[in-house]
């Protein structure tokens, strides 16, 4: 698919979403790697951006340059947007209590903290993606492995082969303590992005190196 039908997809795919302006968001593509640049209100508007890029067939890689500009209700203090972090990790059932901190600085939040899964570490990020005067989001919390990396391994392979998005004959894995390794070739963008999540959704993950390269 060359560079020019890619991009058309892209702005096609950025138009159809609703919650997103795309006005104001810039597409290029050069061998494939899709480059979003511009200016959007919300953090979450930027990352929903940035996932529909990735949906579409051809992109093998996604470099995003939006800026978030928070504006009008979308612009508050950094104290009130810890307050509202602090609110939404409290009321999120996923998320152990007490376990999160969060740091707030011209917007950019940063949080740490431990957890047993993946999941915990997401939900908590994906918690505050929504909240007003979020420019972007640093997520330090650690993962704490609570089994042995042949059971990580046997369970993300174990993955693969359910998940009808992944060739699982395609990938390799490989893990040192709570470090998953993914290599292998695939035909699609989605399709790694898949297995990344797969790998993600083992207990004890901490880490995922995703070597996978797009055909």
């Amino acid at each position: 698919m060359s560079d020019s039908a890619i991009r058309q997809d892209v702005i096609d795919e950025l138009d159809f979403e609703p919650s997103i302006d795309a006005a104001n968001v810039g597409v290029a593509v050069k061998d494939g790697i899709v480059t979003l640049t511009g200016n959007v209100k919300t953090y979450f508007e930027r990352m929903t951006a940035e996932d529909a890029a990735k949906r579409v067939e051809g992109v093998k890689g996604l470099a995003s340059e939006i800026e978030v500009v928070p504006f009008g209700s979308n612009k508050v203090t950094d104290e009130d947007i810890v307050q509202r972090c602090l609110n939404v990790l409290k009321w999120n059932t996923a998320i152990p209590e007490g376990a999160i901190q969060v740091k707030v600085s011209k917007g950019l939040v940063t949080l740490e903290g431990r957890a047993t899964w993946q999941y915990q570490k997401d939900a908590a990020e994906n918690a505050i993606r929504r909240l007003p005067g979020v420019v972007g989001i640093t997520n330090w919390i650690t993962i704490t492995p609570q089994t042995s990396p042949a059971d990580i391994k046997k369970r993300i392979e174990e993955a693969f082969r359910r998940d009808a998005e992944v060739e699982a004959k395609a990938i390799t894995v490989s893990v040192t303590g709570g470090t998953v390794t993914l290599e292998g070739r695939v035909k699609a963008w989605a399709e790694r992005k898949a297995a990344e999540r797969a790998a993600w959704s083992a207990p004890g993950v901490k880490l995922v190196d995703d070597r996978i390269t797009v055909l």
